[in-house]
Order: C-alpha cells, then sequence, then structure tokens
C-alpha cells in the first residue's frame, strides 16, 4: 500500500510551503504519490520536440489516477547536427548526462515514481540507466517515429538525404533546386528519423525490456494513439506506485537476453550493442559480447526495415509492431519477463497473430540467416568489435586491404571524395573512442561517402569510433582497445594489410609479430585535447566499448 511519510508531519513545513508555491495544495501532499515526468523536450530535435504535448497526456493520467505530477526538464540534443564536427564526439556522453539529472532531481524531489519521455539516440538509453539507477517505479515512454516521407512519388528519409546530393553533385549536375526539395521531404513529421538508426532501435527495445507499453514504440509521433498511450501510461505509473512494481522486477538478464533477440531480429543499430551492456553494467548484471554473438547464430533478422531493407517504422507499426516482432521469435525468448503493464511477454503474444507479412518475415524467410550483428576479434581487437553484417556485400564479408590511417572522420571524408582513396583500400580512423576523442565518435561522413559513391564493394573502413544507426557497408566499429589506451589499431601505419573476416569472426593486422613488437615499444597513445569541463570528466571515468563505454567507473 502507498505510503508517502516523507511529506507528513510537522518537520516537513517547509517542503509544504515550496510546493504550495509551486501551485500545489499542501494538504494533498501526504495523500498522494508524486509522480516525475522526466522530459527531454528540446526545439532543435526532431524526436523532442513534440513532446510537451505528450507530457500534457501524461499528466491527465496520473491527475485522473490520483497523483500528483510533477515535471522537469532534461537536456537532449540531434546528433544529426554535429556530424563531421569537433562536438560530435560529445553525443554518447548525453546518455551520462541525461541518466545523472534524472537520477538527481528525482533523488532530491522523493518521488514514488517516474515517468521518462525521451526519443532519440542516446537520450532512450540515458532513461534506462536512470531507471535501474533508482529503482522506483518507472515507465519509458518514447516519442514514437517520424512519418517517411515522399519524394517524386516514393518513400523518402532522412537516411536517404546524402545519397541523394552525393547522385547528384557526382553527375556534376546544378541541382540546388532538387537537393533543397530533398531536404525539405525528408523529415516529414516530427519523431525520430523513420529508419533502424539508433532511434528507433532504442526506443523498440525500451519496449522488449519491458519499460513501455506494447506496441508504444513504433507508433508515430503524430498520431492521436500516441496521445492516447501516453494518457494510459501516466494512469498505470500511480498503480505501480500502490503495486510497487520497480525496475529491478522487469530489468532481468533474461529482460536483456529479450532486447539482445529483437536487435538481432530487427537489424537494429549497432550503438544498441554499448548501451545494452552499459544498461547490464548498471543493473550489475553478467552480459558480454559473448552474448550478441551466441544469440546472433540462432536469431534471423526478420524486418525489412531500412537500412536491411525497404519500409519505414511507421510501415512496422501498421503491420503489428514489436508484438508481431517478437510472435516470430516466440520459441526462442524469455516469456515469463514482465511488462510495465502488469503482463508478462507471454500473455501479450496470446492476444499477437503468428502470421508473417512483407515487413515482418518469418523465421523461415528471413532477410538474412544470422542476427546481422558480427562480433570480430583478432589481434587488432582482442577485445571485440562490431560490423553490421546484414548490410555488407557478399563479396565483402571476407576483405584484405591496404590500410590509408586518418585521425577524424573529416579527414577520411575529404580523402575519399577526393579520390585518394582507392579500391582494395581499408580506410582507419583512429582516436576516436571513448578516451580518445574523449566521447567517441559516430564516424558517419566517410562510411556515407564509400556507400554514396558506390566504393561499398572494394573499399572497408574500421576504427575505434562508433557508426549512426543509417550506416550500413564493410565498417567495423567499437574496435577496442582503442588507439588512446594503447591499441594496435594506434599503431597501424599506411599500407599495411588488413583482414576483415565475417565469417572467420576476425580482424587482423596482417604484419609480422616482431614489426608489431618494435612498434609497441616506441608507441606513445595519441591522449584527447580537452583538457577541463564534462568530456574530460567522461575521459576520466568512462568504461571501454565492449563494457558499454559510460561513466561507470566504480565498476572496475
Amino acid at each position: 500500500m502507498f505510503k508517502q511519510p516523507f511529506f507528513d508531519g510537522n518537520s516537513k513545513v517547509n517542503a509544504r510551503s515550496v510546493y504550495k508555491g509551486c501551485g500545489c495544495t499542501p494538504e494533498e501532499l501526504g495523500k498522494r504519490p508524486h509522480i516525475g515526468i522526466a522530459n527531454t523536450f528540446s526545439e532543435n530535435s526532431a524526436g523532442h520536440a513534440h513532446l510537451r504535448q505528450l507530457a500534457d497526456a501524461v499528466k491527465q493520467g496520473i491527475w485522473q489516477a490520483g497523483g500528483i505530477p510533477f515535471e522537469f526538464g532534461v537536456p537532449s540534443t540531434c546528433a544529426e547536427v554535429a556530424i563531421g564536427s569537433d562536438t560530435m564526439c560529445m553525443d554518447l556522453a548525453m546518455r551520462d548526462l541525461v541518466a545523472g539529472g534524472i537520477e538527481v532531481v528525482s533523488s532530491i524531489q522523493h518521488f514514488d515514481g517516474v515517468v521518462m519521455l525521451s526519443g532519440c539516440d542516446n537520450i532512450v538509453p540515458g532513461t534506462l540507466l536512470a531507471a535501474a539507477r533508482l529503482d522506483i517505479p518507472t515507465i519509458c515512454c518514447t516519442g514514437g517515429t517520424m512519418l517517411t516521407g515522399t519524394l517524386n512519388a516514393k518513400p523518402f528519409m532522412q537516411c536517404d538525404v546524402t545519397e541523394f546530393c552525393y547522385g547528384k553533385v557526382s553527375k556534376g549536375e546544378a541541382a540546388e533546386e532538387e537537393i533543397k526539395e530533398a531536404v525539405h521531404q525528408a523529415c516529414a513529421t516530427m519523431g525520430a528519423c523513420p529508419s533502424m538508426g539508433t532511434a528507433n532501435t532504442m526506443q523498440i527495445l525500451a519496449e522488449s525490456l519491458g519499460m513501455a507499453f506494447p506496441h508504444s514504440s513504433t507508433i508515430p509521433a503524430v498520431y492521436t494513439d500516441k496521445i492516447v498511450s501516453c494518457r494510459a501510461m501516466g494512469n498505470r505509473i500511480v498503480e505501480m506506485v500502490f503495486e510497487g512494481l520497480t525496475p529491478s522486477k522487469i530489468l532481468t538478464k533474461e529482460a536483456l537476453e529479450n532486447a539482445i533477440c529483437m536487435d538481432l531480429a530487427i537489424g537494429g543499430s549497432t550503438n544498441a550493442v554499448m548501451h545494452l551492456l552499459a544498461l547490464a553494467n548498471e543493473l550489475d548484471i553478467n552480459l558480454t559480447l559473448d552474448d550478441f554473438e551466441r544469440y546472433n547464430s540462432c536469431i534471423p533478422c526478420i524486418l525489412n526495415v531500412r537500412p536491411t531493407g525497404k519500409y519505414g517504422i511507421d510501415t512496422l507499426h501498421s503491420m503489428g509492431g514489436i508484438p508481431a516482432v517478437f510472435k516470430q521469435l516466440e520459441d526462442r525468448i524469455h516469456k515469463e519477463c514482465l511488462n510495465v503493464n502488469g503482463q508478462t511477454l507471454g500473455d501479450i503474444l496470446e492476444e499477437v497473430s503468428a502470421e508473417p507479412n512483407e515487413v515482418i518475415r518469418s523465421m523461415e524467410d528471413p532477410m538474412t540467416w544470422d542476427g546481422g550483428l558480427a562480433i570480430l576479434k583478432g589481434n587488432l581487437s582482442p577485445c571485440g568489435c562490431v560490423i553490421r553484417s546484414s548490410t555488407v556485400l557478399p563479396k565483402m564479408h571476407h576483405f584484405v586491404g591496404r590500410a590509408k590511417v586518418y585521425t577524424s572522420d573529416r579527414a577520411a571524408h575529404t580523402a575519399i571524395i577526393n579520390e585518394e582513396v582507392q579500391p582494395g583500400d581499408v580506410v582507419v580512423v583512429r582516436g576516436v573512442g571513448p578516451v580518445g576523442a574523449p566521447g567517441m565518435v559516430e564516424v558517419m561522413e566517410a562510411t556515407e561517402a564509400i556507400v554514396n559513391l558506390g566504393l561499398d564493394d572494394q573499399v572497408a573502413l574500421i576504427t575505434d569510433g562508433r557508426f549512426s544507426g543509417f550506416c550500413h557497408g564493410p565498417i567495423v566499429g567499437h574496435v577496442s582497445p582503442e588507439a588512446a589506451k594503447g591499441g594496435l589499431i594506434g599503431m597501424i601505419e599506411d599500407g599495411d594489410l588488413i583482414e576483415i573476416d565475417i565469417p572467420a569472426r576476425r580482424l587482423e593486422l596482417k604484419v609480422p609479430e616482431e614489426i608489431i613488437a618494435k612498434r609497441k615499444e616506441s608507441f606513445v597513445p595519441p591522449q584527447p585535447q580537452i583538457k577541463k569541463g564534462f568530456m574530460k570528466l567522461f575521459a576520466d571515468t568512462c568504461l571501454p566499448a565492449e563494457r558499454g563505454a559510460a561513466m561507470q567507473s566504480w565498476k572496475k
């Protein structure tokens, strides 16, 4: 039964008076659950620009159920703005700012429960870290997806823009008006960019973990169903307070394994690997890259959604959403796992059709026969690295090429478009890992150049940084140890041979051991240039990529 002793008695008269100053009735403070609404609304991100309206719906549900809502702000960003710039490295660190902000506000205010509103890449996992850390009744209310736009009567979305522009530029066409039209059409509405980028991947995984209502993660941001769902979540969070249903009862090892299965089945972003590992660290649950590789062998990619397939997330929602995906995986998942709505996953799936469709394929007719996410190891990455294998052309599944070494995404991009990178090369972008950047750069400009200039059947890329969820092709990220921690990637020289072997799960520098030994003797790891501020704190306290790259040094 709910009790709120904190605001009872004369000792808390100051707190009651302060809340009166906020417009609350002091006599109600000890009688009703206090529900925080952590709102990552911002006007600088399509994934968060609509969250004020959703917060109002959550409040309505909380009041209706007998609680008192207290909305507070949490910072959020859009990484698309920073692509190729020096500040791109900061994006991953937003996850820790979000988690810390929610943790501190919710603790000081003694909230009985929290609803966390979020929408984009590192913001959603930040709310999950906060939920695990606080362990009070929590619902993750995600903002939903953007609708797919149209250009020349064909589906068109954010991830198509650079490909469109490269095509115009490479043909030497005066295409300013066409490019302008593409820019106007790519982001058709508010919401997360409608491909299976990191934003939609993490919204889906929040539902897969049981922290969001069934079907809710794929509701398009502009649908009224999203408002109805948010009102229901506001109502439900009050019930959870009375029931004592906390994240520790939902976020189990089995729930994390379900999320891994879902990430593989949907062809999710490689960033999800780090986010799930960081969440496991927060929960003190043993989860490693080997778990991803173990499931990759038995969970095929069954979702026909960009970039693995051709549809947008809005179409996925209309074809059954995440419960319909889980239904295809039913005999390989943990159906006893709880959802915040009080049901088990098994209960939810009893009401779901088992019929596959064009978007949600069957296990017998998948997009790829494995999960499309390979963990490679070898002398270049003994701790492991990640490649989205479902988007790699078959001829590039085993590739040996000459190294071309760069220390930034922009430098590599410039070299590629200036034709300094030739067929048979492996672009190496190093010094951009969690410590080296610091913060871990999304190497997006260079990877887009490789694909959009048609080089993805003869040029590969490896990095100790990471990739956007939009990125695809023969690109290997999260190489660890990173250059700044003495990793071999920091000792590669131009012309060295590098072998990428997806079937054998290997990433190797093909240089004699005696030469490698000499390089190690004289190697001085590159150090980040940032000497103060939040990013310096991040560099000093973050774990390596294979452990989630979050500020969790207490787990070392």
